[in-house]
């Protein structure tokens, strides 16, 4: 009986060592892949998110500004073309 216990217990330690070494494997793996696609990401010319928002808010307040613009231009016409 204490044969077969021995057998068990080698054997359960030797599976959660494998699995053990899998896991450590698994992260290994990640880590490596991360670390490529970060490489490859920084090579591209791809803008941040925050860059992207940062200039759509410029394009945003250029618009508004430039259709104010454009009412005082035509209140401005309207304006001349009633005087004379």
């Amino acid at each position: 009986m204490q044969t077969r216990n021995k057998i068990m217990d080698d054997l359960s330690q030797l599976m959660t060592n494998a699995m053990g070494v899998a896991q450590g494997a698994r992260d290994e793996a990640n880590n490596a892949m991360k670390s490529m696609l970060d490489r490859w990401l920084a090579d591209r010319d791809f803008v941040t998110r925050e860059e992207f928002d940062a200039v759509r808010a410029m394009a945003q307040k250029a618009r508004e500004e430039n259709a104010a613009l454009l009412g005082r231009i035509e209140a401005l016409e309207a304006k001349g073309k009633s005087k004379k």
